[in-house]
């Protein structure tokens, strides 16, 4: 009897793991869970009118007091250190006339200093403005006017200096701005004054809609909008006691990522909020980011975009390997044709992969601990998807218009599949769900779809295309507008890359639409930045030309290839298509946008000989002259 009993409750546990492993029932448990705690964590701040995030950190400066908080290159500090100095700051914006729920203006480079800057503003219930040091001219101009600030920080880094000084006039004389420059002397004055924090009263006034700073989107394409991101969203994290995916107060996060941008900025705060101490880098760097992890004693780095690409195509390095409590990366943008391979080479066993943006409503991570859960940026169980199933939902988009295709006769918007994916809309209860852009409403307006399911609906525009399989594990596809249409079928820039990207000789892939004259629709194109063994003369055009025809369906197969000498990205590491669109394939053009241009080679397929071959004047008018069918 006992051993039949034994054999039962056996079977009952291998059918209750093999049902966990298959819906992931356990995982959505947890989400739920932390999910609840972390309501009933902000119900309570609520409650005692503890929205301010200083509250989050100073509980641990008691328990840390003495313990190294932030590491630099230039110096570290305690956290006692770090609490002090926030205060000093924090009297110092009162002195400059600064009054709970102002915004500050920060154009700073990363450095120790950044984040106590940050603190001493949430301090008084305030917040800062966080603006791209490498804005310049009317951008700048245009993003302290938006943000309000009277008070601008400025990097005394000489470049820095020298453009806020271009428009620093400007800024006084229309804007009423007055413009700091943070010295190292100032620095080192301003830390004798006398250690005195502002009482409860500055940070009575913090609300949920309060920002926690505020954020501008890159503005490739445009005037850089702002974003605030607010406390009740940093909030949603859950409370100090709890650091997610394993962490402990024992971690160091190290990051060299911009902290003007959410990315690098929100994980080096959230980090001192939940205890974790943090390291900073000035700026990313290939040849010094292995020295840095190493020497800082980090645990977990963060990344974004193709900083994890451009690691893996550098020479090995000493240390890319000799970091002994490295166990993690956190981070966005990590490419499936660079995932395995980055964790092998350097020895790296954890990704924690998450999918976000500056102003997003739709939010996923993918902690990754092996191979199931790589290249995928989120995973939903079997509860997680019956809940969100008509809360996430994926619809076709026009990649000329932009509009969301709907059935002519219901007007509703068509739903794919699933797996198939689409732009993801989010279902929301208000337009409140979105913190919208400051003072422009009419981008706000375009966030926003109704009517899509049913009449009365209302959903927010992810702008992002992703596909969920069968087992729950969500895959990037595309941003709106990345995807283009060539011969009557839609290409996904991403997937096109992710298979170029995996050929031998291929550093970086950047794949993006060009118009072609008496063509319809746009042809691929991609920019390849060859690796250092490859030249234009040593690469197998004729080979790589067989592979993407293996690999792509026909439309998908780029008509031209752009050799360029040098990546063009962004400010925060991400691909930037913006000035490679501009140009197109107009050789004459080569260089007015993309800087080092003028200097890229142009290929094409359209010679009909099987391999690519160089694109020249004499090729562009016969494109031209409509003598060429591609």
């Amino acid at each position: 009897m006992a051993a039949a009993a034994a054999a039962s409750l056996a079977g009952v546990s291998a059918l209750a793991a093999y049902l966990d492993a298959k819906y992931h029932i356990a995982q959505d448990l947890r989400i739920k869970r932390r999910m609840g705690q972390a309501s009933k964590y902000y119900a309570d701040l609520v409650r005692q009118n503890r929205l301010s995030v200083w509250y989050a950190f100073t509980p641990h400066v008691t328990k840390h007091s003495n313990e190294m908080c932030i590491w630099s290159r230039t110096g570290t500090y305690t956290w006692q250190q770090v609490h002090d100095r926030a205060a000093q700051w924090a009297q110092f914006f009162l002195s400059k006339g600064v009054k709970p729920g102002d915004l500050v203006g920060v154009y700073l480079v990363n450095s120790v200093d950044f984040p106590i800057i940050w603190l001493g503003l949430l301090c008084i219930g305030c917040a800062p403005a966080l603006l791209n040091y490498n804005l310049k001219g009317d951008a700048l101009v245009h993003c302290v006017r938006i943000s309000e600030a009277k008070l601008l920080l400025v990097d005394s880094d000489k470049e820095v200096h020298a453009r806020f000084q271009e428009v620093g006039g400007k800024l006084k004389e229309e804007l009423q701005v007055e413009g700091v420059v943070v010295t190292d002397q100032y620095l080192v004055d301003l830390y004798c004054t006398k250690v005195d924090v502002p009482d409860d009263t500055y940070r009575a006034s913090v609300k949920g809609t309060s920002p926690t700073c505020l954020l501008y989107t890159s503005g490739t394409t445009g005037l850089p909008k702002a974003a605030p991101f607010l406390t009740s969203r940093y909030h949603e994290r859950g409370g100090p006691s709890s650091p997610p995916f394993g962490q402990t107060t024992a971690d160091r996060w190290y990051c060299s990522m911009p902290l003007f941008h959410g990315t690098g900025g929100l994980s080096t705060m959230s980090a001192l909020t939940l205890g974790i101490s943090v390291a900073v880098g000035r700026k990313f760097s290939v040849s010094t980011h292995w020295d840095d992890i190493h020497d800082s004693e980090a645990t977990v780095f963060v990344y974004v975009g193709e900083a994890a690409r451009y690691l893996l195509n550098a020479p090995p390095h000493p240390l890319e390997r000799n970091h002994p409590r490295l166990k993690a990366m956190y981070g966005n943008g990590m490419r499936p044709d660079v995932w395995s391979r980055f964790k092998k080479r350097f020895d790296v066993p954890e990704v924690i992969e998450f999918f976000n943006s500056t102003e997003g409503v739709l939010g996923m991570v993918n902690w990754s601990l092996n191979p199931y859960t790589q290249d995928c940026v989120g995973r939903h169980g079997a509860l997680l998807r019956y809940t969100l199933r008509d809360v996430y939902v994926p619809v076709p988009v026009d990649p000329e218009s932009g509009s969301v295709l709907r059935d002519p006769k219901s007007g509703f918007a068509h739903r794919n599949s699933y797996d198939e994916g689409g732009e993801i809309l989010v279902k929301v209860p208000s337009e409140s769900a979105f913190a919208g852009y400051v003072g422009n409403p009419a981008a706000n307006a375009k966030k926003f779809e109704r009517n899509v399911l049913s009449k009365g609906d209302l959903y927010y525009r992810s702008g992002d295309s992703l596909r969920r399989d069968g087992d729950g594990r969500w895959f990037f596809l595309d941003r709106l507008g990345d995807t283009f249409r060539w011969k009557s079928e839609n290409v996904s820039t991403a997937q096109v890359a992710e298979v170029l990207g995996k050929y031998p000789g291929v550093a970086e892939a950047t794949v993006y639409g060009v118009t072609v004259p008496n063509h319809d629709g746009r042809a691929g194109c991609a920019a390849l930045l060859l690796s250092d063994s490859a030249t234009i003369d040593t690469f197998d055009w004729t080979a790589f030309l067989a592979y993407a025809r293996e690999k792509l369906v026909k439309e998908a197969v780029p008509v031209f290839l752009r050799v360029v000498g040098q990546s063009s990205r962004t400010d925060n590491e991400k691909q930037n298509k913006g000035p490679l669109k501009a140009e197109g394939i107009d050789l004459g053009a080569f260089g007015q946008k993309v800087i080092g241009g003028e200097k890229d080679v142009l290929m094409w397929m359209g010679g009909g000989k099987g391999t690519y071959e160089r694109f020249g004047v004499g090729e562009l008018e016969k494109v031209k002259g409509g003598r060429a069918r591609l």
